[in-house]
């Protein structure tokens, strides 16, 4: 008799996967789906980000395992990158290159965490915090901010969160799925909690940092105090529309950054080697492609603003960063149709995904069981017919 472990048996699939899988077979069985689930750029790789893969495979130069961590010129990019745009003087000896920057963050979990140790989530949070906490003996606690506070958490709430089991604080800031950003005051006040606790370790997961409408983008890490207890993720995928490259990183203390290094060490040793040298190209070159790709960003989520804004009982704030908003849809729930009754946002994302044919993600996956995830890293004319859609079905709901 075959038996899997409780382990994976226990562990949830990621569920903006899921909902991408559902629409990919309804696609495959010649269903025209809407895609709106998933975290990634329309956008192709830069051309001169291609060139520079193109060209490292041309040299034959990097067939060979690359070194666990990175390439150090990679890393030594890197730490230029976190000098100049963060105020972070993390050596390269200080950064792990990992494959995504979900490895990254799980790398560090792993590294940090016993049995029963406790790590403060600012919730709504990305899907996987709390499946990696959980595989790494873990437990989250969660700290919840609401739409009426741009889903942000307060450090009042951090402060009440924290106890002698507290090992990790984590948060996304642009945040996936709200897209609030968290100002240089929130942050500072953050901090000001923290230095009363100097055994907490903060994960700042800044993957969405080239995708900010707020202004200059800010780390905890750069705050007077917090560098030497801050982990900071970042990664090609969103910024350079390099998802696929599947390159992240961390700068981090260096007791840290040598056990991550050692954790990746024994799962898949180095990122691929072409990839690096893809993420070298890019940030040694000027950052245009990105700033066109933030702007088209920032002409969508007006356009998508104003378009969820008109659908009735729908509660939308206007996000500051990344590329999704999570409306509160809550007034939808104990409505009825012909199949059955919306119960949870589960069901209603199930059924926009039949009736409209477009997928979106139950925010109950992020935390937050009475919104939904919608992203719109789409083209207009597929944001302005998805919205259209979800309109006319939910219209058919009593």
């Amino acid at each position: 008799m075959t038996k899997l472990s409780d382990r994976i048996t226990n562990l949830p699939e990621s569920a903006t996967l899921a909902m991408a899988g559902l629409a990919r077979d309804m696609t495959q069985k010649g269903i025209e789906v809407i895609s709106l689930s998933l975290g990634e750029p329309d956008f192709k790789t830069p051309e001169h980000i291609q060139q520079g893969a193109i060209e490292a495979i041309q040299s034959g130069k990097y067939f060979a395992y690359p070194p666990v961590n990175g390439y150090l010129d990679l890393r030594q990019e890197i730490s230029k990158k976190f000098n100049t745009d963060n105020g972070l003087d993390y050596s390269p000896e200080q950064i792990v290159v990992s494959n995504g920057a979900k490895q990254s963050i799980a790398n560090v979990f792993m590294a940090l965490l016993n049995p029963d140790d406790e790590v403060i989530v600012y919730t709504p949070y990305w899907v996987s915090y709390t499946a990696m906490i959980e595989l790494a003996g873990g437990t989250p606690k969660f700290i919840k901010g609401g739409i009426e506070d741009d889903f942000k958490a307060t450090a009042n709430q951090l402060k009440d969160a924290i106890t002698d089991r507290t090992r990790v604080v984590i948060f996304s800031s642009p945040c996936n799925p709200t897209g609030s950003v968290f100002t240089e005051e929130e942050l500072q006040a953050m901090a000001k909690v923290l230095a009363d606790h100097p055994d907490v370790v903060v994960i700042a997961d800044e993957i969405y940092e080239l995708i900010n409408f707020s202004g200059k983008h800010k780390s905890i890490g750069s705050i007077d105090g917090m560098k030497d207890r801050t982990v900071t993720v970042n990664g090609m995928s969103k910024g350079f529309a390099m998802t696929g490259w599947r390159v992240g990183y961390i700068g981090a203390p260096l007791w840290i950054a040598k056990a991550a290094s050692k954790m990746q060490g024994q799962y898949t040793s180095g990122n691929c080697s072409i990839s690096q040298r893809a993420a070298c190209t890019a940030l040694k070159s000027p950052k245009e492609r990105s700033t066109e790709m933030a702007k088209a960003y920032e002409q969508r989520r007006a356009l998508v603003h104003g378009l969820l804004s008109e659908i009735p009982g729908w509660k939308v704030n206007m996000p500051e960063g990344a590329f999704y908003f999570f409306p509160d849809v809550s007034a939808y729930l104990g409505k009825t149709h012909s199949g059955g009754t919306i119960n949870t946002v589960n069901d209603l994302c199930m059924f926009l995904l039949e009736d409209a044919r477009v997928s979106l993600v139950t925010g109950e996956a992020f935390g937050d069981d009475s919104c939904l995830r919608l992203s719109y890293a789409a083209s207009e004319e597929n944001l302005k017919e998805a919205i259209r859609r979800i309109k006319v079905s939910l219209e058919k709901l009593n």
